[in-house]
């Protein structure tokens, strides 16, 4: 097992932060000395035996990274092996070890993201793949388009990485309290979509779903609460209004539990999904859920859920499906419960990681070069 880790985490999202700061306490639980590369505010640390060095990888060009790979050029001396999570972090590592003489760490990079955007965006993230798939030793990714991907690019050594489903959350309100807070009347039934408020997530779809999923003979038949914050709010909330799809935007709630336990359906409406945590949530808390069948949402709903493609009719379709009836709501309640027994747990992706890494070239096994003294 190695026992000097260099994590290596880019600007990103609070689930990939939770993934990092897990991975680095496991590690140091195990044994390992564990350093975190990370951005200055960023939660990456949850064991005091973790050591984070501040240092920000950006949104703009690589060019604007050189000062992260110095940072992490000087730590991979003397480390077993760097990891590095996301597309930027890793072509940061690489280009880090790389540039090392002497004994060189192994490189590990777990990409978690589809790359999005503009054209000239995404240009940049090919080339940014195309060097990770041939500078990294291994590449994981948290679904198995993503390991295609970065195999049709070069990768040698790849595999679908595990990622913990986070811990079981009870209510901490019973579910009356909760509908009544939120006004939603007696007999109405509701649907649960917890997410960012950004492109990807698909809100423009789950609004277009409403609308057409509404009736207005019987107005309160359902709900839709949406619960999350992000840039697209004001065009999500003019979208509704003009729809008049039956959506509510909550806004950041810090009580997803309680709206697991009072929702009767869950909703994932995402353009792309790796290993979506609120789905994973509404399995544990044993939730029917519907969901476009996008990145590797497949891979965590097992059976358990009604996938269906991206496609807003469709998805009314299914959600209709289940609305209207009460024993298909109960038996895939049972299903999604019995798949949360199956999703990857802390231990599991700790025995990953201590397989992946004992299995790469020692330190005493990889050639060396002379390692030049750094100037006084």
């Amino acid at each position: 097992m190695a026992r000097r880790i260099v994590q290596v985490v880019a600007s990103s999202s609070a689930d990939t932060e939770r993934h990092v700061r897990d991975v680095a306490a496991q590690l140091a639980a195990d044994g390992c000395a564990v350093m975190v590369v990370a951005a200055k505010d960023a939660d990456v640390v949850a064991d005091e035996r973790v050591r984070h060095v501040p240092a920000n990888l950006t949104d703009r060009l690589p060019a604007a990274d050189a000062g992260v790979v110095r940072t992490v050029r000087r730590l991979a001396r003397g480390a077993d092996v760097v990891h590095a999570h996301g597309l930027r972090a890793g072509a940061a590592a690489v280009a880090a070890v790389r540039s090392l003489r002497g004994c060189k760490p192994a490189v590990v990079v777990t990409l978690h993201d589809l790359p999005t955007g503009p054209a000239g965006m995404r240009g940049v993230s090919a080339v940014l793949e195309r060097a990770v798939a041939r500078g990294a030793d291994v590449c994981l990714g948290v679904s198995s388009d993503l390991v295609e991907r970065v195999r049709g690019h070069g990768a040698e050594h790849t595999a679908r990485a595990l990622v913990a489903a986070p811990s079981r959350q009870t209510a901490g309100r019973r579910a009356d309290e909760v509908r009544s807070g939120l006004k939603v009347a007696d007999g109405t039934l509701v649907v649960l979509t917890v997410a960012a408020l950004v492109a990807h997530k698909g809100l423009g779809l789950l609004v277009d779903a409403a609308a057409t999923m509404f009736d207005p003979a019987r107005p309160d038949r359902f709900r839709w609460l949406v619960a999350g914050d992000g840039p697209l709010h004001d065009e999500l909330d003019i979208q509704v209004a003009r729809t008049g799809a039956p959506v509510t935007l909550l806004g950041p709630r810090d009580d997803t539990a309680d709206l697991m336990a009072t929702c009767d359906v869950f909703c994932s409406t995402s353009q792309w999904e790796g290993q979506s945590v609120p789905v994973q949530q509404a399995l544990a808390a044993g939730v029917p859920v519907v969901a476009t069948d996008v990145g590797g949402t497949a891979e965590v709903t097992g059976d358990a859920a009604v996938l269906v493609p991206y496609d807003a009719d469709l998805l009314a379709e299914a959600l209709t499906g289940l609305l209207d009836s009460a024993d298909e709501r109960q038996a895939r309640s049972q299903a999604s419960a019995a798949q949360a027994a199956h999703l990857p747990t802390d231990e599991d992706v700790l025995a990953q990681l201590t397989e992946v890494y004992t299995t790469l070239p020692s330190r005493a096994d990889r050639p060396c070069s002379p390692e030049p003294a750094d100037p006084a």
